[in-house]
C-alpha cells in the first residue's frame, strides 16, 4: 500500500504546478489572470449549478472528474491561447505526451481512469464529455465580458472569432449557447470584440 500511496501523492503534489499555469483570461475584477487551478475548480461550481441545462442527461461526478482534470496537461504542455493558430498546430501533440507523463505519475488503474476521462472531454465523445466542455467554453466568454473585453481586445478577437471557437457549447447545451450567444453580442455592443 505505501508504493500505492507514495505514487499518488507524487501526482497529488506534481499537479500543484497548475497554480502557475497563467491562462489569458483575466478575473472579472481585472487584478490578474487567471490560472489553471481557479478555472477547473469555476468550472466544477458551474457544474454543480447549471448541470440541469445540459441537453441530455449526464453524470455530475463523471463532469466533476473531468473539469478538475481538463487542464492539468498544461503543466507540461503550457495554455495555448483559444485564437492562437500557430500554438494549436501542435497542441494535441504537446497534451497527449503531457497526459500520459502526469497521469503516469499514479498507480495504474488512477492512470488509466483519469487518462480516459481527459480523452473522453477532448473529444466530446459523450453527453459529459460535451456538457464539460460547454462549460469549459462558455466560461472564458463570461469572463471577458465582465472584464470589459480585456483580454478579447488585448489580443485583436473579433466577434466572428469568438462565435466560430466556441459553437460547440450547443452540443452540450442549447440553454447555455443561447447565453453564450447572447453575452456575445452584448460584448459586441459595448465594443469589447
Amino acid at each position: 500500500m505505501e508504493g500505492r500511496l507514495e505514487r499518488q501523492l507524487q501526482f497529488l503534489i506534481e499537479i500543484d504546478k497548475a497554480k502557475n499555469v497563467l491562462r489569458q483570461s483575466v478575473l472579472t475584477d481585472k487584478s490578474r489572470r487567471e490560472n489553471d487551478a481557479e478555472h477547473s475548480w469555476h468550472l466544477a461550481v458551474m457544474a454543480l449549478v447549471l448541470h440541469e441545462y445540459a441537453n441530455e442527461p449526464v453524470d455530475l461526478l463523471r463532469v466533476i472528474k473531468m473539469l478538475l482534470i481538463h487542464d492539468l496537461v498544461e503543466i507540461d504542455a503550457g495554455d495555448t491561447f483559444a485564437y492562437d493558430e500557430a500554438g494549436r498546430r501542435d497542441q494535441k501533440e504537446r497534451e497527449k505526451a503531457a497526459a500520459q507523463r502526469i497521469f503516469g505519475l499514479l498507480p495504474k488503474d488512477q492512470a488509466e481512469e483519469l487518462e480516459a476521462l481527459w480523452q473522453e472531454f477532448e473529444e466530446r465523445s459523450t453527453a459529459d464529455a460535451r456538457f464539460a466542455a460547454a462549460l469549459d467554453r462558455l466560461h472564458p466568454i463570461l469572463l471577458n465580458f465582465y472584464a470589459q473585453g480585456v483580454t478579447w481586445r488585448k489580443h485583436g478577437v473579433s466577434k466572428e472569432q469568438v462565435m466560430a471557437r466556441n459553437r460547440h457549447i450547443e452540443e452540450g447545451s442549447t440553454a447555455l449557447w443561447e447565453l453564450g450567444k447572447r453575452v456575445i453580442d452584448e460584448a459586441a455592443a459595448r465594443g469589447y470584440l
